[in-house]
């Protein structure tokens, strides 16, 4: 098992920025058991975006994937990154087709 990771201050300040603690982040190493946590928001959009998905927050294809969605306030206030999201969603609906 891997010592926790080290991080300089300028990673500190932007993972605090994109709201991850730091406590709760592992480093994925190639070939490692160390994945990330990913824990979902409390908040509707996240459920209407499973719904779309046709997914389940605990399932593993989507939590691969939603670490790298945007965040619900910027779905919000961005209809760009809502637009371009739908097509992921829709390749993970087609998974099950």
């Amino acid at each position: 098992m891997s010592a926790a990771p080290q991080w300089d201050p300028v990673q500190r300040e932007v993972l605090a920025a994109l709201g991850h603690p730091l406590e709760r982040l592992a480093i994925a190493l190639p070939g490692g058991t160390h994945d990330i946590p990913f824990e979902w928001p409390d908040d509707p959009i996240v459920d209407a975006l499973l719904r779309a998905a046709a997914r389940r927050r605990d399932d593993a294809d989507v939590l691969r994937d939603a670490p790298t969605w945007p965040s619900p306030q910027a779905l919000r206030a961005d209809p760009r990154a809502k637009r371009a999201l739908w097509p992921r969603l829709r390749g993970l609906r087609r998974r099950d087709a």
